[in-house]
């Protein structure tokens, strides 16, 4: 039995105090063509100190597909068509193949030590927000290779992501990852949109924080991945950069985030989605929106649900605004953490905005005001005379 326990912003450290219950992990290996890296990824699954009740090996076209291995936990293999490297999709469909209440996604490549799998998801079973990352390590089968700086530095920084913020995504790597299923469906899974190398353990984990999630590094859960990091194997290789920079640009488009956009991509999804409420004057409030120091924003009353887990803040009009309020109320809600900025002038409210992070949150556990008081602030901001 997982327990379900609520903690304000991104405190994972007060969910030491709690046992951690034994969940029911199924494994999501994503393979193509490494039938013997697969084997010994398989082989290091059967010694785990908390043995999975599933594994599935999600393949992404190899012809021939991989046989199931045997002698270990219940196995199955999906396969999709070969069409490009289509790791989301990949995973999307061994996961739709599981039944445990605790996701954990490997590499074909990436080899567990034998209590991975328990310092993974203990955290994870006791809270239903978190998203964990292990610790991937490297390995030339003879020795251990470097790992990269930008993730140790990362995680240094952070305090193995304690210290968590807006731009952690960039930390969360698909090849040792844990969450429960509950938030992985929350948010959407990952977007099959990613077609190519990389990109889509970012976007999920930029949802998942944008949703309510909280980010934890388990530098104790630790695989093995066979060679160097993908950055390092050919760093001069200019197919590598046109394929980087296609990663960026789809990110740029679907991750309002100010340092992943770093502009305006034509048909970008909005970081900051507002309605107007039908109040007298409704054209001038409109018009104030226009004039917005903040950009990235749009109008209207109908949204998709997948703009609705990517922008960052949700405001409702019912009153004009200076140029600079949305911009204030978007920097308040992000680097406060806070659940909602009310901007007044005196007693008249003239906005409201709302973190998608703590409407995230609030939404896998009601009742949704207690969980905004407990798990973030608020602010108010006066706007002073029109």
């Amino acid at each position: 039995m997982l327990t379900d326990i609520l903690v304000p912003g991104n405190r994972y450290d007060l969910l030491d105090a709690h046992p951690a219950p034994r969940p029911d992990v199924s494994v999501v290996v994503v393979h193509y063509r490494q039938p013997d890296q697969l084997a010994r990824t398989w082989h290091a699954l059967c010694r785990q100190t908390l043995p999975p009740v599933e594994v599935v090996i999600a393949d992404d076209g190899s012809d021939p597909p991989p046989v199931a291995p045997t002698g270990g936990p219940p196995v199955r293999v999906v396969t999709q068509a070969d069409r490009g490297f289509r790791a989301a999709a990949a995973r999307n469909l061994g996961v739709a193949a599981t039944s445990g209440e605790v996701l954990v996604f490997l590499d074909a490549d990436t080899v567990p030590e034998p209590q991975f799998l328990e310092r993974l998801t203990a955290r994870v079973a006791r809270c239903p927000d978190v998203l964990a990352v292990g610790r991937r390590r490297h390995t030339d089968g003879s020795r251990p290779l470097p790992e990269p700086a930008w993730l140790r530095e990362g995680y240094a920084g952070s305090r193995d992501l304690l210290d968590a913020d807006g731009t952690s995504f960039r930390y969360v790597i698909s090849a040792v990852l844990a969450c429960r299923r509950s938030l992985f469906d929350d948010v959407g899974g990952f977007d099959e949109r990613f077609v190519g190398y990389g990109g889509e353990d970012w976007d999920l984990a930029y949802r998942a924080w944008n949703n309510g999630a909280v980010l934890v590094h388990e530098p104790a859960a630790v695989a093995w991945h066979d060679g160097p990091d993908w950055a390092l194997r050919t760093p001069d290789d200019p197919a590598k950069d046109a394929e980087k920079e296609r990663e960026r640009a789809r990110l740029a488009e679907l991750v309002p985030e100010p340092g992943t956009r770093r502009g305006s991509p034509p048909g970008a999804v909005p970081d900051v989605l507002a309605s107007i409420e039908p109040v007298p004057g409704a054209a001038l409030v409109a018009a104030s929106l226009r004039d917005q120091e903040h950009h990235d924003l749009a109008v209207g009353d109908e949204w998709t649900d997948d703009q609705l887990r990517r922008a960052r803040v949700r405001l409702h009009v019912r009153g004009p605004l200076p140029p600079w309020a949305v911009g204030a109320a978007v920097r308040a809600l992000v680097d406060g953490d806070l659940a909602t900025v009310v901007l007044r002038r005196g007693e008249l409210v003239a906005a409201t905005a709302y973190s998608t992070r703590a409407l995230g949150r609030a939404r896998r556990h009601p009742p949704h005001a207690d969980v905004e008081r407990f798990a973030f602030g608020h602010l108010e901001l006066e706007l002073g005379p029109p």
